[in-house]
């Protein structure tokens, strides 16, 4: 009801419209009400407007009554049957159908105008007992008529010879909606027992996610729910300060030990984000060692980036993953000069995958040290999750098995500094850092960004700790992940659509457009229940604008056949270049590059298990996770020093009990050992 382009005929009869600016419309046009989910900002706005609120009322009813005569028409059979909806839409198809969803919406827009209009009356009787002031102040009751009241106070803002602070926010706001790299917030709410379908400000409408981080889906699993649940009944909420200040609880201590353990190291600390970790850790490095020099990938996350220029230190930039190019620069100093090379193991943007051995042999070479972020890596690569530099050694570290002992000369040894999130693969929230002894006491004794914040609650490490733990013992959550990915890409190279290659579980959609972008994530979410966002400058180049991808092991077959084939709909119908496309333009961004050789992925046949029969089954609809047993009694009993020991009989965990609906079958399936079958409730 409130496009932004029809309402500029508006604007010299409405007070309200008149004075409102641009940017401040457009963001009122697309943002959801909160109390009225079906209503934007601006629409509840109008409720209250004695000349909008009634036509809105009037034009509902029209809306709502065109489609039901539709809904009547002679011609319901025969689009039925066409768009596979027959005899009529249910609330599983309803969506399909062209008329049926529009009338759904609708009438949710009818039911809260209605109950806007109720509150509105409601909040006027009560009104009108109180003696009125002066007519300024009753015209300032109506946002569309409150001209004169909020004009002073806009003025007031702006002191004579003052800087105009208003006017400054406008257009540097203008100038991201010009460029289209303005970011939307889309209101999504992930439902935990019905991964990986969310619903959106109106908890009825529900969507199916396909770009959150949550990679393997461990944001609800009950192991994990089990443990948080515990260990907020015993802690409560809060962690009370910072680490130095009352926040340094025995969880925290586990979950640092949980983590030098996953990767081999002497040593971690935990940060409230991984942004945190690497901007502290980078800030903190640089600025303390002497005549330091950074070497930086130039693909590298910003919180790095944004680490290096708060350390002071000289920053040097070399091409991504260009070893010759890194060589060259590293030459140019002398080896005593303190250098770090800060890279990243996956770059989640495009998906590919830093060249580590080489660069750590580099680094020994040119004395320096090695600096790498494994935020998109950690949970979803190697035998036990440690991310790209344990898979990189994958017979090596399974023969190992969880021992804390490094493996002297594998690549994950070699590595000075790694650091990691729990807020991606694990499903939880803060970030961390691992290494020597030495090195971590200086970053816990120097980095201002973990002295001075209060630390994460014990909750939140617990379920942090569970899931990785859980991790490091079921590998099957990886391997379907992966094999997801794997049949989601074959599906969309049949169709056409420009995936931009890459080795790794990232999928991105070249668009090369910003605008385009928005407007194929609109059409795939409002007309087909899609969830994908976007992706422009600056995270990504100008004219290298994409959708991203996740595929978890929570998505079906089902759920990836039909993503295919509406992203190839949605494709058509905005005419976005496909491969095809981009081959006949010369290529772009990777795709479509003339002489290009296939992009192998870093999980073989042999780490999915596809070589041995031993890899997971794809879920088809209505199939549920496998939760490993195994996995499940290990992480548990970590816990009984601070928890005590589960009581199995009442646990939700491992037995189907009254009030609980969903039930995760345990069957057998690949993994670094033998999973014993059982049904286990969410």
């Amino acid at each position: 009801m409130d496009k932004l382009s029809s309402l500029a005929k508006y604007t010299a009869s409405c007070p309200f419209l008149g004075r409102t600016k641009t940017s401040t419309l457009r963001t009122l046009c697309t943002s959801a009400s909160s109390r009225y989910p079906s209503l934007s900002k601006l629409t509840e706005k109008a409720t209250r407007c004695p000349v909008m609120g009634p036509a809105l009322q009037v034009r509902s009813g029209q809306l709502v009554a065109g489609y039901a005569s539709v809904a009547g028409s002679a011609e319901v059979n025969s689009i039925h049957h066409h768009k596979g909806v027959f005899p009529h839409p249910t609330g599983g198809n309803i969506e399909m159908c062209p008329h049926a969803s529009k009338a759904l919406a609708a009438a949710r827009m009818a039911e809260d105008l209605a109950r806007a209009k109720k509150e509105k009356d409601a909040k006027a009787a009560a009104a009108a007992s109180a003696k009125p002031s002066t007519s300024k102040a009753a015209a300032a009751g109506c946002p569309f008529h409150a001209s004169d009241v909020t004009a002073e106070a806009a003025k007031a803002t702006a002191t004579a010879g003052g800087f105009n602070y208003d006017q400054w926010y406008t257009t540097e706001l203008e100038k991201k909606h010009k460029d289209a790299s303005y970011r939307y917030f889309n209101n999504i709410n992930r439902l935990a027992t019905k991964f990986p379908i969310a619903h959106t400000g109106d908890p009825k409408h529900e969507v199916e996610v396909w770009c959150a981080n949550d990679y393997l889906g461990m944001g609800n699993n009950p192991v994990v729910l089990e443990t948080m649940h515990r260990t907020l009944d015993t802690y409560g909420h809060g962690a009370g300060g910072t680490r130095n200040i009352a926040g340094n609880t025995g969880m925290h201590l586990a979950l640092e030990e949980e983590l030098a353990q996953l990767h081999r190291k002497p040593a971690a600390l935990v940060f409230s984000s991984c942004y945190v970790a690497n901007d502290a850790t980078l800030a903190t490095l640089g600025s303390k060692l002497p005549g330091c020099v950074y070497f930086s990938d130039a693909m590298n996350h910003a919180s790095m980036i944004q680490g290096m220029r708060h350390s002071g230190a000289k920053r040097v930039i070399f091409k991504h993953n260009d070893l010759e190019d890194l060589e060259a620069k590293l030459a140019q100093y002398p080896k005593e000069t303190p250098k770090i090379i800060a890279f990243e193991s996956v770059y989640s943007m495009c998906g590919s995958i830093g060249p580590i051995a080489e660069i750590c042999d580099l680094a020994k070479q040119y004395g320096a040290l090695t600096f790498l972020d494994e935020v998109h890596a950690v949970g979803l690569y190697g035998p036990h999750g440690a991310g790209v530099a344990e898979h990189l050694d994958w017979d090596a570290q399974v023969r190992a098995g969880n021992s804390p002992e490094p493996i002297k000369g594998s690549v994950m040894d070699r590595i000075d500094i790694i650091t990691g999130t729990l807020g991606k693969a694990y499903g939880a929230i803060g970030g961390y850092i691992a290494g020597s002894t030495d090195f971590v006491d200086t970053i816990r004794s120097y980095a201002a960004g973990f002295i001075f914040t209060t630390s994460l609650p014990p909750v939140n490490v617990a379920g942090a700790r569970a899931s990785i733990s859980y991790q490091r013992e079921y590998l099957g959550d990886r391997q379907l992940k992966q094999l997801n990915v794997k049949e989601l890409k074959s599906r969309f190279e049949a169709l056409d659509v420009p995936v931009i290659p890459g080795p790794s579980h990232i999928v991105p959609v070249l668009v090369g457009d910003a605008a385009l972008a928005k407007a194929a994530s609109d059409a795939l979410l409002a007309n087909h229940g899609v969830y994908v966002q976007s992706i422009n400058y600056p995270t990504v180049a100008r004219g290298e604008e994409r959708l991203r991808f996740t595929v978890t092991p929570g998505h079906n077959l089902d759920q990836i056949t039909r993503l295919a084939k509406v992203v190839d709909q949605t494709f058509t119908e905005l005419g976005i270049k496909r491969t095809s496309d981009w081959k006949a333009l010369g290529g772009h961004a990777g795709v479509g590059m003339p002489d290009a050789k296939p992009v192998q992925p870093i999980w073989t046949d042999e780490h999915l298990g596809l070589a041995s029969g031993t890899a997971p089954k794809l879920l088809r609809a209505g199939q549920k996770r496998i939760i490993d047993t195994r996995a499940v009694r290990i992480t548990r009993e970590k816990f009984n020093d601070l928890l005590g020991p589960v009581d199995t009989v009442a646990s939700t965990v491992g037995h189907k009990q009254a009030g609980h609906k969903e039930v995760y079958p345990m069957t057998p399936s690949a993994s670094v050992h033998a999973p014993t079958p059982v049904a286990v409730a969410a």
